[in-house]
């Protein structure tokens, strides 16, 4: 060795970075696929087939599936998000006002109804009130009880939304309403609810997913056959034709809805993303 050698220090071995990396990557990969590979292997097809898969009885539930049960879930949906959204933004101004009493009712109705699960609102609505107040029907039938049950879960969920797209606008826009003669409740529903909401439009798609999903418990308050929404109408038909089927098939219309407004959830974030930078 020579003495320039010697100076030009040890040689560098080994994988470079990116190489290690590019290795990580496809020892993971293939990881997966030899998991894929030996659930595809160990599945019993022919009795999934059997059991979930009959195009006889798959097409035996059209039309009704998508005029009736699919309809009646997006009814419900709709009812008790446009619920929400009014309770949820009344909830919200009442978190945010300098009045104590408001801001503690608000609190205690968001920690409540945060807290407890769908399943409860739903058997409350559906049990308690008619014991509560008896004679009494809430307007809409089961339609309106739906709407209510899942408007009161939602509202807790967007008032915290709106309460945190309220606070990302910049109080100088308030502030400048204010300059121009606004009183307080009109800078707030002239200038700060607008901004807010194109905020919190997003999240509140995606509680729209949530509420459609939460719709399936729906069978708890008694339905009659036109009442019937996706969940419980594939349970029926798969009781009658003993197969699963049915509840194949009307996953697949949950999927129908929820895809799409998976993807409008995330362009909405990209856009907003956008938008900040």
């Amino acid at each position: 060795m020579t003495a320039a050698d010697h100076d030009a220090g040890p040689v560098r071995k080994g994988l470079t970075r990116r190489r290690r990396r590019s290795l990580a990557r496809g020892a993971q990969y293939a990881v997966l696929a030899a998991a894929a590979a030996a659930l595809a292997a160990t599945a019993d097809w022919g009795r999934l087939r059997n059991q979930f898969a009959q195009p006889d009885i798959a097409l035996r539930m059209f039309p009704d599936v998508l005029t009736l049960a699919l309809r009646n879930t997006v009814l419900y949906t709709v009812s008790g998000f446009l619920v929400g959204l009014v309770l949820g933004m009344v909830v919200a101004l009442m978190r945010l006002s300098p009045v104590g009493p408001y801001r503690w009712l608000a609190g205690v109705y968001i920690e409540i109804f945060r807290g407890l699960p769908a399943l409860l609102i739903f058997i409350f609505i559906g049990v308690a009130v008619p014991l509560a107040f008896p004679g009494t029907e809430v307007a809409g039938g089961t339609y309106g009880k739906v709407a209510l049950a899942l408007g009161l879960v939602g509202a807790a969920y967007m008032a915290e939304t709106f309460r945190a797209g309220i606070q990302a606008v910049p109080r100088g826009q308030t502030e400048a309403a204010r300059s121009l003669g606004f009183s307080p409740a009109r800078a707030m529903v002239s200038i700060v609810v607008p901004q807010a909401f194109r905020v919190v439009l997003p999240p509140l798609t995606n509680e729209f997913v949530i509420l459609f999903k939460d719709s399936s418990l729906v069978l708890l308050l008694g339905l009659t056959l036109q009442e019937r929404d996706l969940s419980k109408y594939g349970r029926d038909l798969a009781s009658t034709t003993a197969n699963s089927t049915p509840i194949l098939v009307a996953g697949l219309c949950y999927l129908l809805v929820t895809i799409p407004l998976g993807f409008v959830v995330r362009r909405l974030e990209a856009k907003a993303r956008e938008a900040v930078t």
